[in-house]
């Protein structure tokens, strides 16, 4: 009998000691959520990354890299794009600034930059996944690329950018971050965002610029007016969350125009990632919709103030720079 009990409690023993194992082996694919249920997309997250938005030419007929050829890549970028090896004397690699001769010099040296200091994990060749050869699609006939759409030369309209504070960019400005989006896209720095959600909305707040897009992912009536990160609205499709935003105010993203729509995808992939996909929509300008996906990857916090101008001085000294030249008989125009 004793024989019986004792063999019966090894039998217990050894099934509960694979209990734990098999509940932690469910959790680790099972998508983590919030208190009220939802998957759980919170958290801070990096969006930096050496993978080119578009495919290159080298890569012509490489969707991704081996990868001892990833990590020549990997070298070669981050020696191609490090400031501290740019020459503005001779002009080479000097990023379109004045010779030092002429007053030019750099804007940030290399400690001020956050780029990637790799590929995306599957070690893609391009940011763009459709069209499958990595690259934007065709321009619309007729319709010119931003830098092509105006008809005068490029020495008047450097030179209209010192007329008036109107005649800066929203980047200038620091009214929108060149890398917040919406759609995001991985710049030169302050590549955080911090995503925090409840059962009604989700909230999108990134570094550049600290610009919060507030969605409700609950019914909601949109406004009747556009908005300089257009009108967000979420939804849940299984695990994702999805994010459909129109009615823009302006372009200021891969040269579309106010006419488009977006449609951001974000779904949870583990503890530390998140699969960041967007499809753009703007037959005015491009041919056909095309889509992106990058990686958010978990970092240490906290964001970040990006305090831009501080008091937007520098407008100020851009301005006035600009008034003192003419003061001085320079002619700004050509």
């Amino acid at each position: 009998m004793i024989q019986k009990c004792v063999a019966g409690l090894l039998t217990l023993a050894v099934i509960l000691s694979f209990v734990p194992h098999a509940a932690i082996a469910q959790d680790r694919t099972m998508p983590m959520r919030t208190a009220d249920g939802q998957p759980d997309i919170s958290g801070i997250f990096t969006f930096r990354t050496l993978t080119p938005y578009q495919r290159p030419e080298q890569f012509e007929n490489d969707e991704t890299l081996t990868a001892e050829a990833a990590a020549t890549f990997e070298a070669s970028e981050r020696t191609r794009q490090n400031r501290d090896l740019f020459d503005p004397e001779t002009g080479a690699r000097s990023a379109g600034y004045q010779p030092r001769a002429e007053g030019g010099v750099l804007s940030y040296n290399e400690f001020w930059y956050e780029r990637g200091i790799d590929l995306t994990d599957d070690k893609r060749t391009s940011l763009v996944i459709d069209p499958p050869n990595g690259r934007l699609p065709p321009r619309v006939p007729g319709v010119a690329a931003p830098e092509e759409a105006s008809e005068e030369s490029e020495d008047e309209r450097n030179a209209a950018r010192y007329d008036s504070y109107t005649s800066r960019s929203m980047f200038d400005r620091c009214i929108m971050g060149f890398n917040a989006g919406p759609p995001m896209s991985s710049g030169a720095y302050n590549n955080n965002v911090m995503i925090f959600q409840t059962p009604d909305h989700v909230v999108i707040l990134n570094e550049m610029v600290h610009n919060a897009r507030i969605i409700p992912i609950v019914d909601v009536d949109k406004p009747p007016f556009k908005q300089l990160s257009g009108v967000s609205r979420g939804h849940w499709e299984g695990d994702t969350m999805v994010i459909e935003t129109n009615q823009f105010r302006g372009g200021e993203s891969r040269g579309t125009s106010p006419d488009k729509s977006l449609v951001e995808r974000f779904t949870r992939v583990n503890a530390d990632r998140i699969a960041y996909e967007y499809t753009v929509t703007d037959l005015t300008v491009y041919t056909s919709p095309f889509t992106v996906m990058m990686p958010f990857r978990r970092t240490d916090g906290p964001l970040f103030e990006y305090a831009c101008h501080e008091g937007n001085i520098g407008m100020h000294g851009i301005l006035a720079g600009g008034r003192e030249l003419e003061r001085q008989g320079r002619k700004l125009r050509p």
